[in-house]
């Protein structure tokens, strides 16, 4: 697996790295939450220490559940009760304090990757939303009966929306899903695709515009 381990004790991210290549993982160090928001595409875990220089590891999960749902393990000396709690219904899959044994550690990165690998597969691969039929596997969208000739960016807006029926999802997830990057993504960009997927389905209201956040996949 590809793991982000973000740590900025060198002594201890240095040492996970090292550990994590002995055991056939290829670990990308990082040291700041930004680090991580910035590079977490690609990643097939995190390790996650919540003292981070430039943002309370927190702050910093809450904003990376906001765009991806890659597996999180926190690994950090906090062993309060209130801190374990704020990480796990913040969005972390698992939670260790250090120092922590690696093979326990290598054993939950195994569980919650699993877990989440699992969640995947088992996904809906067609959406059908009235007369709009969505075909995740094949990449092809279908209204009335007729094929509808989307492009790359706008199948793959589409295909955040329509995994995730009746959510809010706000701008910032969809240029991160679909651009790489919700920081450097240009906003005009995401209205100009968002346009064209609109009108090449021809069903107002379909997707619908939460003002001043995102978007919404149903009627």
């Amino acid at each position: 697996m590809q793991i982000a381990v973000v740590e900025d004790d060198d002594g201890v991210g240095d040492a996970l790295v090292e550990a994590l290549a002995t055991h056939g993982h290829e670990a990308v160090r990082m040291r700041r939450g930004s680090d991580l928001l910035l590079g977490h595409r690609g990643m097939d875990a995190v390790i996650l220490d919540l003292g981070l220089p430039d943002a309370d590891g927190l702050q910093v999960l809450r904003q990376l559940r906001a765009v991806s749902d890659v597996p999180v393990v926190i690994l950090t000396a906090r062993d309060d009760e209130r801190s374990v709690v704020r990480g796990l219904r913040g969005g972390a899959d698992d939670y260790l304090v250090k120092p922590a044994r690696l093979a326990e550690l290598l054993a939950r990165l195994d569980v919650v990757t699993q877990r989440r690998r699992a969640t995947a597969a088992s996904a809906e691969q067609t959406v059908t939303e009235g007369d709009v039929v969505v075909d995740l596997a094949a990449r092809e969208v279908e209204v009335g009966g007729a094929p509808v000739a989307l492009t790359a960016k706008e199948f793959e807006l589409l295909e955040v929306l329509v995994t995730r029926p009746g959510a809010a999802v706000s701008r910032q997830q969809l240029m991160d899903a679909v651009w790489g990057d919700a920081y450097v993504a240009i906003s005009r960009t995401l209205d100009v695709h968002m346009t064209g997927l609109r009108a090449k389905l021809g069903r107002p209201g379909l997707i619908s515009t939460i003002r001043g956040y995102g978007y919404r996949w149903g009627t």
